[in-house]
């Protein structure tokens, strides 16, 4: 499965090395427009996940057989829908890369906006289930390396989601 993913994150390298800077104002705007894409992305991985387990499931099935009860038809038709589910999950996170924001965790929800925070080249960072765009980070920061926006932010505990 990490294969399948190579692309999309060659496509992030590439967002982050030409990327648009975005004030807080047009991040907002654009994680608002983005999140209903991200969180189709983020259901396609899921059943993408369970597409995946069926078809390791019956190639340990096949190996035990010694190869000989392989149910072709049921076979085919997952890996068909794997492949459909790769191209779905490409298809969505190219339409969020081609704005310019970064998907740095599908799985989480993340995603980072290219900004210039007091001259510093920083990232606004928004997870999935925060009402708003609060936090940023260094480039080489993750995460962790998290900081509110606005100080009255600084205690913002966990998102109702």
């Amino acid at each position: 499965m990490r294969q399948e993913f190579r692309r999309a994150w060659q496509l992030k390298k590439m967002a982050d090395e030409e990327s648009k800077l975005f004030s807080l104002s047009e991040a907002e705007r654009l994680r608002a427009q983005l999140e209903p894409v991200l969180i189709e992305a983020m259901e396609l991985r899921s059943k993408l996940a369970d597409v995946e387990e069926k078809l390791v499931t019956l190639a340990e099935r096949i190996q035990r057989s010694g190869g000989m009860l392989v149910p072709f038809e049921m076979a085919a038709n997952w890996r068909l829908e794997r492949n459909r589910l790769v191209d779905e999950i490409h298809a969505a996170l190219e339409r969020i890369h081609a704005t310019g924001c970064v998907v740095k965790d599908l799985e989480a929800g993340l995603l980072d906006f290219p900004a210039r925070l007091n001259g510093e080249s920083v990232y606004l960072c928004w997870k999935l289930g925060e009402d708003r765009i609060r936090f940023y980070h260094g480039q080489d920061e993750g995460f962790s390396g998290r900081k509110p926006i606005d100080p009255r932010d600084a205690d913002y505990g966990k998102p109702i989601q």
